[in-house]
Protein backbone atom coordinates (compact mmCIF):
# COMPACT_ATOMS: atom_id res chain seq x y z
CA UNK A 1 0.00 0.00 0.00
CA UNK A 2 1.34 3.44 -0.83
CA UNK A 3 0.88 6.97 0.46
CA UNK A 4 -0.01 5.90 4.03
CA UNK A 5 0.78 8.82 6.38
CA UNK A 6 3.68 8.30 8.74
CA UNK A 7 2.72 7.06 12.21
CA UNK A 8 -0.42 5.29 11.04
CA UNK A 9 -0.72 1.50 10.59
CA UNK A 10 -0.71 -0.24 7.25
CA UNK A 11 -4.07 -1.87 6.61
CA UNK A 12 -3.97 -4.94 4.41
CA UNK A 13 -6.74 -6.52 2.39
CA UNK A 14 -7.34 -10.24 2.90
CA UNK A 15 -9.87 -12.12 0.78
CA UNK A 16 -11.58 -8.91 -0.25
CA UNK A 17 -11.81 -7.48 3.27
CA UNK A 18 -9.95 -5.29 5.75
CA UNK A 19 -8.33 -6.17 9.04
CA UNK A 20 -11.48 -4.79 10.62
CA UNK A 21 -10.49 -5.14 14.25
CA UNK A 22 -7.22 -3.29 13.73
CA UNK A 23 -8.98 -0.54 11.83
CA UNK A 24 -11.51 -0.06 14.64
CA UNK A 25 -8.79 -0.09 17.27
CA UNK A 26 -6.67 2.53 15.54
CA UNK A 27 -9.61 4.83 14.84
CA UNK A 28 -11.27 4.47 18.26
CA UNK A 29 -9.73 7.46 20.06
CA UNK A 30 -10.76 11.10 20.05
CA UNK A 31 -13.75 12.86 18.55
CA UNK A 32 -13.35 11.16 15.16
CA UNK A 33 -13.37 7.77 16.84
CA UNK A 34 -16.54 8.69 18.71
CA UNK A 35 -18.32 9.55 15.46
CA UNK A 36 -17.01 6.53 13.54
CA UNK A 37 -17.78 4.23 16.44
CA UNK A 38 -21.33 5.52 16.57
CA UNK A 39 -21.83 4.94 12.86
CA UNK A 40 -20.29 1.48 12.94
CA UNK A 41 -22.46 0.56 15.91
CA UNK A 42 -25.55 1.82 14.16
CA UNK A 43 -24.67 -0.24 11.08
CA UNK A 44 -24.01 -3.38 13.11
CA UNK A 45 -20.35 -3.52 12.01
CA UNK A 46 -18.81 -2.98 15.43
CA UNK A 47 -20.40 -6.15 16.79
CA UNK A 48 -20.05 -8.31 13.68
CA UNK A 49 -17.87 -10.85 15.45
CA UNK A 50 -20.17 -11.22 18.46
CA UNK A 51 -22.01 -14.47 19.00
CA UNK A 52 -24.84 -12.58 20.68
CA UNK A 53 -27.78 -12.48 18.30
CA UNK A 54 -29.45 -9.57 20.07
CA UNK A 55 -29.55 -6.44 17.88
CA UNK A 56 -29.44 -2.81 19.03
CA UNK A 57 -32.33 -0.40 18.34
CA UNK A 58 -33.17 0.32 14.72
CA UNK A 59 -32.99 4.09 15.12
CA UNK A 60 -36.75 4.38 14.70
CA UNK A 61 -39.15 5.37 17.47
CA UNK A 62 -41.28 2.62 19.02
CA UNK A 63 -44.46 4.63 18.52
CA UNK A 64 -45.31 8.06 17.07
CA UNK A 65 -43.28 10.77 18.77
CA UNK A 66 -44.55 14.14 19.94
CA UNK A 67 -41.05 15.70 20.16
CA UNK A 68 -37.88 15.53 18.09
CA UNK A 69 -35.36 17.12 20.44
CA UNK A 70 -34.71 17.85 24.10
CA UNK A 71 -32.99 20.81 25.77
CA UNK A 72 -32.10 19.75 29.31
CA UNK A 73 -31.31 22.64 31.68
CA UNK A 74 -29.68 21.42 34.88
CA UNK A 75 -29.19 23.81 37.81
CA UNK A 76 -26.34 22.42 39.92
CA UNK A 77 -26.71 22.53 43.70
CA UNK A 78 -30.42 22.23 44.43
CA UNK A 79 -32.79 25.10 43.59
CA UNK A 80 -35.06 26.21 46.43
CA UNK A 81 -38.60 25.19 45.50
CA UNK A 82 -40.12 27.86 47.77
CA UNK A 83 -38.16 30.71 46.20
CA UNK A 84 -38.79 29.58 42.64
CA UNK A 85 -41.85 27.67 41.41
CA UNK A 86 -43.70 26.55 44.55
CA UNK A 87 -44.07 29.62 46.82
CA UNK A 88 -45.19 28.86 50.38
CA UNK A 89 -46.68 31.86 52.23
CA UNK A 90 -46.95 29.67 55.36
CA UNK A 91 -43.19 30.12 55.76
CA UNK A 92 -43.88 33.77 56.53
CA UNK A 93 -46.75 32.81 58.82
CA UNK A 94 -44.60 30.43 60.90
CA UNK A 95 -41.27 32.26 60.56
CA UNK A 96 -39.13 31.93 63.65
CA UNK A 97 -40.95 28.85 64.95
CA UNK A 98 -39.55 25.36 64.85
CA UNK A 99 -41.46 22.86 62.73
CA UNK A 100 -42.46 21.10 65.96
CA UNK A 101 -44.22 24.29 67.03
CA UNK A 102 -46.39 24.31 63.90
CA UNK A 103 -49.29 22.05 62.93
CA UNK A 104 -46.81 20.14 60.74
CA UNK A 105 -44.62 18.52 63.40
CA UNK A 106 -45.49 15.08 61.98
CA UNK A 107 -43.38 15.70 58.86
CA UNK A 108 -40.28 14.97 60.95
CA UNK A 109 -41.38 11.47 61.90
CA UNK A 110 -41.19 9.70 58.54
CA UNK A 111 -38.48 7.00 58.24
CA UNK A 112 -36.69 8.89 55.48
CA UNK A 113 -36.42 12.05 57.59
CA UNK A 114 -35.22 10.08 60.62
CA UNK A 115 -32.51 8.47 58.50
CA UNK A 116 -31.45 11.85 57.18
CA UNK A 117 -31.11 13.31 60.66
CA UNK A 118 -29.11 10.33 61.86
CA UNK A 119 -26.75 10.55 58.87
CA UNK A 120 -25.64 14.03 59.86
CA UNK A 121 -27.33 15.81 56.96
CA UNK A 122 -30.53 17.76 57.24
CA UNK A 123 -30.02 19.21 60.70
CA UNK A 124 -31.77 22.34 59.43
CA UNK A 125 -34.96 20.27 59.36
CA UNK A 126 -35.08 20.90 63.09
CA UNK A 127 -34.21 24.59 62.92
CA UNK A 128 -36.43 27.65 62.98
CA UNK A 129 -38.47 28.28 59.86
CA UNK A 130 -36.95 30.78 57.43
CA UNK A 131 -39.46 33.10 55.75
CA UNK A 132 -39.60 33.49 51.98
CA UNK A 133 -36.62 35.46 50.71
CA UNK A 134 -38.36 36.95 47.68
CA UNK A 135 -41.93 38.05 46.82
CA UNK A 136 -44.04 36.06 44.37
CA UNK A 137 -47.01 36.82 42.15
CA UNK A 138 -49.47 35.26 39.72
CA UNK A 139 -48.27 35.15 36.13
CA UNK A 140 -49.89 34.77 32.73
CA UNK A 141 -53.48 33.92 31.93
CA UNK A 142 -53.16 30.76 33.99
CA UNK A 143 -52.31 32.77 37.10
CA UNK A 144 -49.57 30.40 38.24
CA UNK A 145 -47.61 31.73 41.20
CA UNK A 146 -43.83 31.89 40.86
CA UNK A 147 -41.24 34.05 42.53
CA UNK A 148 -40.05 37.47 41.42
CA UNK A 149 -36.59 36.00 40.79
CA UNK A 150 -37.94 34.51 37.53
CA UNK A 151 -39.89 37.24 35.72
CA UNK A 152 -38.84 36.17 32.20
CA UNK A 153 -39.80 32.55 32.79
CA UNK A 154 -42.93 34.02 34.39
CA UNK A 155 -43.78 35.58 31.02
CA UNK A 156 -43.92 32.05 29.60
CA UNK A 157 -45.93 30.22 32.30
CA UNK A 158 -48.80 29.56 29.91
CA UNK A 159 -46.45 27.31 27.93
CA UNK A 160 -45.03 25.51 30.98
CA UNK A 161 -46.10 22.51 33.07
CA UNK A 162 -44.73 22.88 36.61
CA UNK A 163 -44.24 19.63 38.53
CA UNK A 164 -44.25 20.49 42.24
CA UNK A 165 -44.06 17.01 43.71
CA UNK A 166 -40.62 15.59 42.98
CA UNK A 167 -38.66 13.43 45.42
CA UNK A 168 -35.37 11.58 45.43
CA UNK A 169 -33.41 9.39 47.84
CA UNK A 170 -29.94 10.95 48.00
CA UNK A 171 -29.72 13.77 50.56
CA UNK A 172 -26.29 14.86 49.36
CA UNK A 173 -25.06 15.94 45.94
CA UNK A 174 -24.75 12.43 44.62
CA UNK A 175 -28.35 13.29 43.75
CA UNK A 176 -26.96 15.14 40.73
CA UNK A 177 -25.73 11.87 39.22
CA UNK A 178 -28.94 10.22 40.40
CA UNK A 179 -31.09 12.69 38.49
CA UNK A 180 -29.20 12.02 35.27
CA UNK A 181 -29.07 8.21 35.53
CA UNK A 182 -31.75 7.20 38.05
CA UNK A 183 -29.18 5.49 40.26
CA UNK A 184 -27.01 6.50 43.19
CA UNK A 185 -23.33 6.85 42.35
CA UNK A 186 -22.31 4.14 44.82
CA UNK A 187 -24.45 1.63 42.93
CA UNK A 188 -22.13 1.71 39.93
CA UNK A 189 -22.11 3.40 36.55
CA UNK A 190 -25.32 3.62 34.56
CA UNK A 191 -26.25 5.31 31.27
CA UNK A 192 -27.46 8.89 31.42
CA UNK A 193 -30.83 9.86 30.01
CA UNK A 194 -29.23 11.60 27.04
CA UNK A 195 -27.26 8.46 26.18
CA UNK A 196 -30.46 6.38 26.16
CA UNK A 197 -31.97 8.88 23.71
CA UNK A 198 -28.84 8.74 21.55
CA UNK A 199 -28.84 4.94 21.70
CA UNK A 200 -32.51 4.58 20.84
CA UNK A 201 -32.97 7.04 18.00
CA UNK A 202 -31.35 7.63 14.66
CA UNK A 203 -29.68 10.84 13.63
CA UNK A 204 -31.57 13.90 12.44
CA UNK A 205 -28.38 15.42 11.01
CA UNK A 206 -25.26 13.31 10.37
CA UNK A 207 -23.15 16.48 10.27
CA UNK A 208 -23.70 17.22 13.96
CA UNK A 209 -23.31 15.22 17.18
CA UNK A 210 -26.68 14.01 18.43
CA UNK A 211 -25.97 14.41 22.16
CA UNK A 212 -24.24 17.66 23.08
CA UNK A 213 -23.14 19.04 26.45
CA UNK A 214 -22.65 22.77 27.09
CA UNK A 215 -21.34 24.46 30.23
CA UNK A 216 -19.02 23.13 32.89
CA UNK A 217 -19.94 19.61 33.90
CA UNK A 218 -20.69 18.33 37.39
CA UNK A 219 -17.87 18.16 39.90
CA UNK A 220 -16.16 14.81 40.38
CA UNK A 221 -17.83 14.63 43.80
CA UNK A 222 -21.24 14.48 42.22
CA UNK A 223 -20.99 12.45 39.03
CA UNK A 224 -18.56 14.39 36.87
CA UNK A 225 -18.58 13.38 33.22
CA UNK A 226 -20.56 10.25 34.08
CA UNK A 227 -23.66 12.46 34.27
CA UNK A 228 -23.52 12.55 30.48
CA UNK A 229 -21.83 9.18 30.08
CA UNK A 230 -23.19 6.07 28.40
CA UNK A 231 -21.68 3.37 30.69
CA UNK A 232 -22.43 -0.09 29.28
CA UNK A 233 -24.16 1.34 26.18
CA UNK A 234 -20.73 2.29 24.87
CA UNK A 235 -18.87 5.59 24.63
CA UNK A 236 -20.26 6.25 21.16
CA UNK A 237 -23.53 7.16 22.91
CA UNK A 238 -22.01 9.54 25.47
CA UNK A 239 -22.57 13.29 25.37
CA UNK A 240 -20.06 15.27 23.34
CA UNK A 241 -18.78 18.25 25.31
CA UNK A 242 -18.51 21.31 23.12
CA UNK A 243 -17.74 24.99 23.52
CA UNK A 244 -19.85 27.84 22.22
CA UNK A 245 -16.68 29.33 20.68
CA UNK A 246 -16.90 28.80 16.90
CA UNK A 247 -13.09 29.00 16.65
CA UNK A 248 -12.74 25.97 18.91
CA UNK A 249 -16.09 24.22 19.36
CA UNK A 250 -14.52 20.92 20.36
CA UNK A 251 -12.28 21.86 23.28
CA UNK A 252 -10.12 18.76 23.09
CA UNK A 253 -9.33 19.33 19.40
CA UNK A 254 -7.49 22.63 19.13
CA UNK A 255 -7.92 23.68 15.54
CA UNK A 256 -5.14 26.28 15.77
CA UNK A 257 -2.57 23.69 16.86
CA UNK A 258 0.00 22.74 14.23
CA UNK A 259 0.18 19.23 15.67
CA UNK A 260 -3.61 18.82 15.44
CA UNK A 261 -3.62 20.11 11.89
CA UNK A 262 -0.96 17.58 10.92
CA UNK A 263 -2.92 14.84 12.64
CA UNK A 264 -6.11 15.87 10.89
CA UNK A 265 -4.33 15.91 7.53
CA UNK A 266 -3.03 12.40 8.27
CA UNK A 267 -6.53 11.20 9.12
CA UNK A 268 -7.93 12.60 5.88
CA UNK A 269 -5.08 11.01 3.94
CA UNK A 270 -5.79 7.66 5.58
CA UNK A 271 -9.50 7.97 4.85
CA UNK A 272 -8.80 8.73 1.19
CA UNK A 273 -6.51 5.71 1.01
CA UNK A 274 -9.17 3.49 2.58
CA UNK A 275 -11.71 4.86 0.13
CA UNK A 276 -9.43 3.99 -2.77
CA UNK A 277 -8.93 0.43 -1.54
CA UNK A 278 -12.61 -0.04 -0.84
CA UNK A 279 -13.55 1.30 -4.25
CA UNK A 280 -11.22 -1.22 -5.89
CA UNK A 281 -12.33 -4.17 -3.77
CA UNK A 282 -16.04 -3.41 -3.41
CA UNK A 283 -16.91 -1.28 -6.42
CA UNK A 284 -20.12 -3.25 -6.96
CA UNK A 285 -21.28 -3.07 -3.33
CA UNK A 286 -23.63 -0.10 -2.73
CA UNK A 287 -23.67 -0.68 1.04
CA UNK A 288 -19.89 -0.25 1.26
CA UNK A 289 -20.06 2.85 -0.92
CA UNK A 290 -22.73 4.28 1.39
CA UNK A 291 -20.55 3.58 4.43
CA UNK A 292 -17.60 5.35 2.83
CA UNK A 293 -19.79 8.41 2.23
CA UNK A 294 -20.95 8.31 5.86
CA UNK A 295 -17.41 8.22 7.24
CA UNK A 296 -16.37 11.14 5.06
CA UNK A 297 -19.42 13.00 6.37
CA UNK A 298 -18.16 12.47 9.91
CA UNK A 299 -15.07 14.48 9.08
CA UNK A 300 -17.22 17.24 7.63
CA UNK A 301 -18.76 17.61 11.10
CA UNK A 302 -15.71 19.69 11.95
CA UNK A 303 -17.04 22.27 9.50
CA UNK A 304 -20.72 22.02 10.47
CA UNK A 305 -20.23 22.41 14.21
CA UNK A 306 -18.41 25.78 14.09
CA UNK A 307 -21.24 27.18 11.97
CA UNK A 308 -23.85 25.82 14.35
CA UNK A 309 -22.33 27.52 17.40
CA UNK A 310 -21.51 30.78 15.62
CA UNK A 311 -24.14 33.32 16.72
CA UNK A 312 -22.60 36.29 14.87
CA UNK A 313 -25.36 36.27 12.26
CA UNK A 314 -28.16 36.43 14.83
CA UNK A 315 -30.10 39.69 14.92
CA UNK A 316 -29.81 42.23 17.71
CA UNK A 317 -33.39 41.43 18.67
CA UNK A 318 -32.54 37.75 19.20
CA UNK A 319 -29.35 38.54 21.11
CA UNK A 320 -31.32 40.85 23.38
CA UNK A 321 -33.99 38.20 23.86
CA UNK A 322 -31.41 35.83 25.36
CA UNK A 323 -29.41 38.54 27.13
CA UNK A 324 -26.28 37.55 25.21
CA UNK A 325 -24.65 40.95 25.66
CA UNK A 326 -25.64 41.33 29.31
CA UNK A 327 -22.73 41.01 31.73
CA UNK A 328 -24.77 38.81 34.08
CA UNK A 329 -26.87 36.70 31.71
CA UNK A 330 -24.47 36.64 28.77
CA UNK A 331 -22.66 33.34 29.33
CA UNK A 332 -25.77 31.23 29.87
CA UNK A 333 -27.65 33.29 27.28
CA UNK A 334 -25.16 32.35 24.60
CA UNK A 335 -25.37 28.69 25.56
CA UNK A 336 -29.17 28.75 25.33
CA UNK A 337 -28.99 30.44 21.94
CA UNK A 338 -26.50 27.83 20.72
CA UNK A 339 -28.88 25.15 22.00
CA UNK A 340 -31.66 26.59 19.85
CA UNK A 341 -29.33 26.63 16.83
CA UNK A 342 -28.34 23.01 17.44
CA UNK A 343 -31.88 21.62 17.73
CA UNK A 344 -32.86 23.75 14.75
CA UNK A 345 -30.18 21.88 12.79
CA UNK A 346 -31.12 18.44 14.06
CA UNK A 347 -29.30 17.71 17.32
CA UNK A 348 -31.41 15.36 19.43
CA UNK A 349 -30.34 16.14 23.00
CA UNK A 350 -28.66 19.30 24.30
CA UNK A 351 -27.66 19.22 27.96
CA UNK A 352 -26.72 22.57 29.55
CA UNK A 353 -25.21 22.77 33.01
CA UNK A 354 -25.40 25.92 35.10
CA UNK A 355 -23.67 26.69 38.36
CA UNK A 356 -20.77 24.23 38.38
CA UNK A 357 -18.09 24.94 40.96
CA UNK A 358 -16.22 21.62 40.62
CA UNK A 359 -18.11 20.87 43.83
CA UNK A 360 -21.67 21.04 45.08
CA UNK A 361 -22.71 23.91 42.80
CA UNK A 362 -23.79 27.54 43.04
CA UNK A 363 -27.45 26.74 43.76
CA UNK A 364 -26.38 25.08 47.02
CA UNK A 365 -27.47 27.93 49.29
CA UNK A 366 -26.46 26.89 52.81
CA UNK A 367 -25.73 30.54 53.61
CA UNK A 368 -26.84 33.90 52.23
CA UNK A 369 -29.57 32.50 50.02
CA UNK A 370 -30.96 35.89 49.09
CA UNK A 371 -27.80 37.63 47.83
CA UNK A 372 -26.70 34.44 46.09
CA UNK A 373 -30.03 33.94 44.30
CA UNK A 374 -30.26 37.65 43.49
CA UNK A 375 -27.28 37.00 41.20
CA UNK A 376 -27.63 33.47 39.88
CA UNK A 377 -31.33 33.74 39.06
CA UNK A 378 -30.47 36.71 36.85
CA UNK A 379 -27.87 34.56 35.12
CA UNK A 380 -30.48 32.05 33.90
CA UNK A 381 -33.93 33.71 33.93
CA UNK A 382 -33.67 35.90 30.84
CA UNK A 383 -31.81 33.27 28.77
CA UNK A 384 -34.38 30.57 29.57
CA UNK A 385 -37.31 32.90 28.99
CA UNK A 386 -35.69 33.99 25.73
CA UNK A 387 -35.20 30.38 24.68
CA UNK A 388 -38.87 29.54 25.23
CA UNK A 389 -40.04 32.64 23.37
CA UNK A 390 -37.61 32.13 20.49
CA UNK A 391 -38.51 28.48 20.03
CA UNK A 392 -42.19 29.39 20.04
CA UNK A 393 -41.92 32.20 17.52
CA UNK A 394 -39.94 29.94 15.17
CA UNK A 395 -42.48 27.12 15.45
CA UNK A 396 -39.92 24.88 17.16
CA UNK A 397 -41.42 24.66 20.64
CA UNK A 398 -44.01 22.09 19.57
CA UNK A 399 -41.25 19.65 18.63
CA UNK A 400 -38.64 20.63 21.24
CA UNK A 401 -39.03 19.55 24.86
CA UNK A 402 -37.39 22.05 27.25
CA UNK A 403 -36.77 20.66 30.74
CA UNK A 404 -35.67 22.62 33.84
CA UNK A 405 -34.32 20.33 36.55
CA UNK A 406 -32.18 20.28 39.69
CA UNK A 407 -31.11 17.51 42.08
CA UNK A 408 -33.32 18.40 45.08
CA UNK A 409 -34.85 21.40 46.88
CA UNK A 410 -34.11 23.27 50.10
CA UNK A 411 -35.38 22.98 53.67
CA UNK A 412 -38.13 25.16 55.19
CA UNK A 413 -35.82 25.62 58.18
CA UNK A 414 -32.97 28.10 58.27
CA UNK A 415 -29.40 26.88 58.18
CA UNK A 416 -26.67 28.91 59.82
CA UNK A 417 -26.76 32.46 61.07
CA UNK A 418 -26.68 33.86 57.55
CA UNK A 419 -30.10 32.76 56.28
CA UNK A 420 -29.49 29.74 54.11
CA UNK A 421 -31.37 26.47 53.53
CA UNK A 422 -30.05 22.90 53.64
CA UNK A 423 -30.49 19.99 51.19
CA UNK A 424 -34.04 18.69 50.85
CA UNK A 425 -34.89 15.53 48.83
CA UNK A 426 -38.48 15.06 50.06
CA UNK A 427 -40.26 17.62 47.90
CA UNK A 428 -39.07 19.95 45.14
CA UNK A 429 -40.02 21.40 41.76
CA UNK A 430 -39.04 20.99 38.11
CA UNK A 431 -40.81 21.95 34.90
CA UNK A 432 -41.26 21.07 31.24
CA UNK A 433 -42.39 23.03 28.21
CA UNK A 434 -43.04 22.23 24.54
CA UNK A 435 -42.77 18.84 22.89
CA UNK A 436 -46.39 17.84 23.45
CA UNK A 437 -46.59 19.01 27.07
CA UNK A 438 -49.58 21.02 28.30
CA UNK A 439 -48.89 24.65 29.13
CA UNK A 440 -50.15 26.79 31.98
CA UNK A 441 -50.60 23.99 34.50
CA UNK A 442 -49.23 22.84 37.82
CA UNK A 443 -49.06 19.16 38.67
CA UNK A 444 -48.59 17.63 42.09
CA UNK A 445 -48.17 19.46 45.36
CA UNK A 446 -46.11 19.70 48.52
CA UNK A 447 -47.53 20.36 51.96
CA UNK A 448 -48.06 23.84 53.42
CA UNK A 449 -44.36 24.20 54.29
CA UNK A 450 -43.00 22.78 51.03
CA UNK A 451 -41.60 19.85 52.98
CA UNK A 452 -43.10 16.62 51.61
CA UNK A 453 -44.46 15.90 48.15
CA UNK A 454 -47.97 14.78 49.06
CA UNK A 455 -49.96 14.77 45.81
CA UNK A 456 -48.97 12.95 42.59
CA UNK A 457 -45.48 12.21 43.89
CA UNK A 458 -42.78 11.59 41.27
CA UNK A 459 -39.37 10.03 41.57
CA UNK A 460 -36.69 11.43 39.22
CA UNK A 461 -37.01 8.62 36.67
CA UNK A 462 -40.62 9.66 36.04
CA UNK A 463 -39.07 12.65 34.29
CA UNK A 464 -36.93 10.26 32.23
CA UNK A 465 -39.95 8.13 31.33
CA UNK A 466 -41.95 11.16 30.25
CA UNK A 467 -39.16 12.50 28.04
CA UNK A 468 -38.57 9.12 26.39
CA UNK A 469 -42.33 8.73 25.84
CA UNK A 470 -42.54 12.09 24.08
CA UNK A 471 -39.66 11.01 21.84
CA UNK A 472 -41.51 7.81 20.98
CA UNK A 473 -39.32 5.45 23.04
CA UNK A 474 -40.20 2.67 25.46
CA UNK A 475 -37.26 2.18 27.83
CA UNK A 476 -38.09 -1.51 28.31
CA UNK A 477 -37.50 -2.13 24.60
CA UNK A 478 -34.05 -0.57 24.92
CA UNK A 479 -32.76 -2.92 27.62
CA UNK A 480 -29.37 -4.50 26.94
CA UNK A 481 -28.94 -8.24 27.64
CA UNK A 482 -27.07 -8.81 30.86
CA UNK A 483 -27.92 -5.32 32.16
CA UNK A 484 -31.34 -5.83 33.72
CA UNK A 485 -32.78 -2.59 35.08
CA UNK A 486 -34.94 -2.19 38.16
CA UNK A 487 -38.58 -1.22 37.82
CA UNK A 488 -37.85 2.18 39.38
CA UNK A 489 -35.18 2.80 36.74
CA UNK A 490 -37.84 2.89 34.06
CA UNK A 491 -40.09 5.32 35.92
CA UNK A 492 -43.68 6.17 35.05
CA UNK A 493 -44.87 8.56 32.36
CA UNK A 494 -46.56 11.66 33.81
CA UNK A 495 -49.58 11.48 31.53
CA UNK A 496 -51.42 14.29 33.34
CA UNK A 497 -49.08 16.92 31.92
CA UNK A 498 -49.25 15.67 28.33
CA UNK A 499 -51.44 17.30 25.72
Amino acid sequence: MTNIPRGLPELKSHNGGFERRRFLSQMSSGFTGLVLGSMLHRDGLASANSSDTWAPPTGQSHFPAKAKSVIWLFMIGGVSQMESFDPKPALDKYAGLSIEETPHANVLTSPLVTETLESGFGRALMNKILPLQVPYRRRGESGIEISDWFPHIGDCVDDVAFIRSMWTTDNNHGAQYQFHTGRNKVQGLFPSLGSWVHYGLGSLNESLPQYVVLGQELGDCCGGIDAHGAAYLGSQHAGVQISDDPRNPIPYIRRNSRDSLRRQQSEFALLNELNRIATNDFSDNPAIQARIAAYELAFRMQKSLPEAVDISAETKHVRNLYGVDDKTAGVFGKQCLVARRLVERGTRFVQIFHGSTDGAGQWDAHNDLKPKYDRICQEVDQPIGGLLKDLKQRGLLDETLVVFVTEFGRTPGVQGARKGRDHHPYGFSVWMAGGGVKGGITHGATDELGFHAIENRHYVTDIHATILHQLGLDSRLLEVPGQKRLEIDHGHVIHDILA
